[in-house]
């Protein structure tokens, strides 16, 4: 485990059904079980499942809100690309981001009522975070054992390329601790995955 301990303001973002609530709250575990100061958040779409999900972590924010202001994330990590798109008015200058590969069509645009311009998509948010980094969350997820483990791929990931002030060996315990039995093994070999996917230059 690190020793060292730093504030990170982490705006993690995706839709409902890709595991963005339990990736903060394994962030804010972690961070707590090391004694810092953590207070969390999340705002969710009308849709339980396809509506827009956003969560705030915020460490060692003893003089801060619950919520992270336009400009005043660290870190973002988005779980589809529209979506880290819509969020980086977030991201404050010189800011990280990590994003997940994965294209999730809207309702409204698979009935036609407004295009999903991928190609658009990704240029706007390589012209905003030119040095975003892109991972295959859901295809690691997969070959770990299950597609809903894609939020733990991004956590290893993150570890990998020191967007999380964690090392891996202490996220494995805090995951472990944290998830159910049944899907322990899974989740941590996603973990391992994400890690290795950054760590070994991809």
């Amino acid at each position: 485990m690190a020793q060292q301990t730093k504030a990170n303001d982490i705006l993690i973002c995706g839709v409902g059904g890709q595991g963005t609530v339990l990736a903060s709250r394994l962030i804010a575990q972690a961070a707590m079980g090391r004694g810092q100061f953590v207070r969390t958040a999340e705002t969710i779409g009308m849709a339980q499942r396809g509506g827009c999900v956003v969560s705030h972590v915020r460490i060692e924010s003893q003089d801060k809100g619950a919520l992270i202001p336009p400009g005043g994330a660290d870190t973002l990590i988005a779980f589809e690309i529209a979506e880290a798109v819509r969020c980086l008015p977030f991201l404050k200058p010189g800011g990280r981001v990590i994003v997940n590969q994965r294209t999730i069509v809207p309702v409204t645009s698979a009935l036609g009522a407004a295009p999903y311009e991928k190609e658009a998509i990704l240029a706007a948010l390589q012209a905003h975070a030119p040095d975003a980094l892109f991972v295959p969350a859901d295809e690691l997820a997969l070959r770990a054992g299950s597609a809903k483990a894609g939020n733990t791929v991004l956590l290893g990931a993150c570890i990998a390329c020191g967007l999380l002030d964690f090392d891996l060996e202490y996220m494995r315990q805090v995951l472990a601790q944290s998830v159910p039995a049944r899907f322990k093994e899974i989740n941590l070999q996603a973990l391992e995955s994400g890690y290795q996917y950054l760590h070994a230059g991809r």
